[in-house]
């Protein structure tokens, strides 16, 4: 199906990695002379092809951060192009009040601009990596099938364990094909019936994907582990119920219908499934955070002896750094001098110091808080929430690529998740159960109760506040400035959104990423996203 070149042909490309039961699951193993027949000759085998659909997340390919991609088209950097996180991240900061950057590489500007075409790299890597990510996950559903693991002679304990990934596979299927609903709406679909080299995929619609999503997501619920079962880093129960909670309080944005009952139900599974948070917020993203399984629902894993590459939090820890900053302050050799905040969300902290609420991490010596440049770095306050420093005070195991895990589901999101779908008039929940969730993230922030919020601050308005307060530079802006109808629209302004240094409204249709052009020029299937 994928129209772009792949570096290696399936199977080729399932049979690299080890899956191991420690605090970095994902450890290096290539394999000599693969083909079907003897990468799934053996029950390890389909688990190091299980280790190799995790690592499309963490990892831009086999070899290591600058050579042999997974994926790779003309004008196509690795380190800034394939890798998922990086290019995911920029698609939904990026575009917002939360992040801008110094750089001018081709594209990137057009995100807080708002003017992207349909040949823009970053989103180009974004949208291949989860197809690739898919087609993994596709080849090995195949080769999983029961007919297929009844003829190789396996034990019974084999089999099951192998069924057991099966899931753990189709998680990680309908989480990339999640992102692709979300950035860009109507996609190609395929499957592990779609037949690789075969005819073009057809286009399904966004609210028939949502669907597919959903009912994948159920069906394999109860087939995945318990919560906090499984090994670090890999999906199990909850990680499942976290997506159904982030897709339907998304529901409407998707298919028209709103589904706030549903996104309590789910997000109060996750809740009362045992999580804590952690008593520090500043020692979320540091370099031991493989710590906090408590709050980590699902982590993208980093280690920076075995992952490495120029995506993920080492992009976040190095770009983040720049002016009077000293990189070795932040447990890395350099700094990029790339992306730091607006004013507009400096200011949502009435103490922007960070004496008062904690979550505030800001780096203002020599630094602007307005925006005069788009391209200095020294205008905009820089955001030191990335460090490769462990919660001792030491660095982590190398000074260039970061051992900070990156958490795509963790409990404050349930808990926020859960409030505005009451206050959006969803069923099955309270508003003063509601208030205290928000609470109980607000008293780990402020460190007391000063900061409690009562029935008349329990507004979407606030919500979404708290959202920014709580999950910035961790990937939800965008979807949540869509869902709030304050991204495109001239509602609410920031600095430099549309390419105006006091911000303005955009057309709507910038609410969707465009179909890459690479894929519109080859899959004659495809229709491009309205006025791309």
């Amino acid at each position: 199906m994928l129209t772009l070149k792949i570096k290696t042909a399936l199977p080729v490309v399932c049979s690299c990695l080890l899956l191991l039961s420690c605090k970095k699951n994902l450890d290096l193993k290539p394999l000599n002379d693969v083909t079907s027949a003897n990468v799934y000759a053996t029950p390890l085998g389909y688990k190091q092809v299980l280790a190799k659909i995790y690592g499309t997340m963490a990892l831009t390919g086999n070899q290591g951060p600058t050579d042999q991609p997974d994926v790779f088209f003309q004008g196509a950097d690795e380190g800034q192009n394939a890798d998922f996180f990086r290019t995911f991240w920029k698609a939904q900061e990026l575009p917002t009040d939360e992040a801008i950057i110094t750089w001018g590489d081709p594209g990137v500007q057009d995100f807080h601009n708002m003017n992207w075409t349909p040949s823009n790299l970053f989103l180009t890597g974004c949208y291949y990596k989860c197809y690739y990510a898919i087609t993994v996950a596709n080849e090995y559903l195949s080769q999983a099938a029961d007919a297929k693991l009844s003829s190789k002679g396996f034990s019974p304990g084999d089999i099951a364990a192998i069924q057991g990934y099966r899931n753990e596979a189709r998680f990680m299927r309908a989480f990339n094909y999640w992102v692709l609903l979300d950035l860009f709406g109507n996609v190609p679909f395929v499957d592990e019936n779609s037949q690789i080299g075969g005819p073009p995929a057809t286009q399904i619609k966004r609210s028939d994907l949502f669907a597919y999503i959903e009912s994948e997501l159920k069906d394999i619920e109860t087939g995945l582990p318990a919560p906090r079962t499984n090994d670090y880093g890999r999906a199990d129960r909850a990680a499942a119920w976290s997506l159904l909670a982030r897709l339907y309080l998304n529901a409407e944005v998707y298919t028209g219908t709103a589904k706030y009952t549903d996104a309590i139900t789910y997000s109060k599974r996750v809740i009362d499934a045992g999580y804590s948070l952690i008593t520090d917020y500043r020692q979320l993203m540091l370099a031991d955070n493989h710590r906090h399984v408590n709050e980590f629902i699902f982590t993208i894993n980093y280690d920076g002896l075995r992952t490495q590459g120029f995506g993920g939090t080492t992009f976040l820890t190095h770009a983040s750094i720049g002016g009077a900053m000293n990189a070795a302050d932040y447990g890395v050799n350099s700094g990029w001098a790339g992306i730091r905040t607006t004013s507009a969300f400096v200011n949502k902290f009435p103490d922007n110091t960070g004496a008062t609420d904690k979550r505030a991490q800001f780096y203002a010596a020599g630094q602007n808080l307005e925006v005069a440049s788009p391209t200095t770095f020294t205008d905009g306050w820089a955001i030191t929430k990335y460090r490769n420093v462990t919660s001792l005070g030491l660095p982590g195991s190398d000074l260039t690529f970061t051992d900070i895990d990156m958490p795509i589901f963790r409990l404050s999101e349930m808990y926020l998740i859960y409030a505005e779908a009451v206050r959006r008039g969803g069923t099955g929940g309270d508003e003063n159960t509601a208030i205290g969730y928000i609470n109980t993230i607000r008293r780990r922030a402020f460190g007391n109760n000063s900061g409690d919020i009562t029935n008349a601050d329990f507004t979407t308005d606030f919500i979404l506040d708290e959202r920014a307060r709580e999950l910035y530079w961790e990937g939800h802006r965008r979807t949540d400035l869509i869902r709030h109808n304050k991204f495109t629209e001239g509602t609410y302004l920031w600095p430099w959104k549309g390419g105006i240094s006091g911000g303005t409204a955009v057309r709507a249709f910038r609410k969707l990423y465009p179909i890459p052009a690479l894929d519109i020029n080859v899959n004659q299937n495809l229709q491009q996203n309205p006025e791309y």
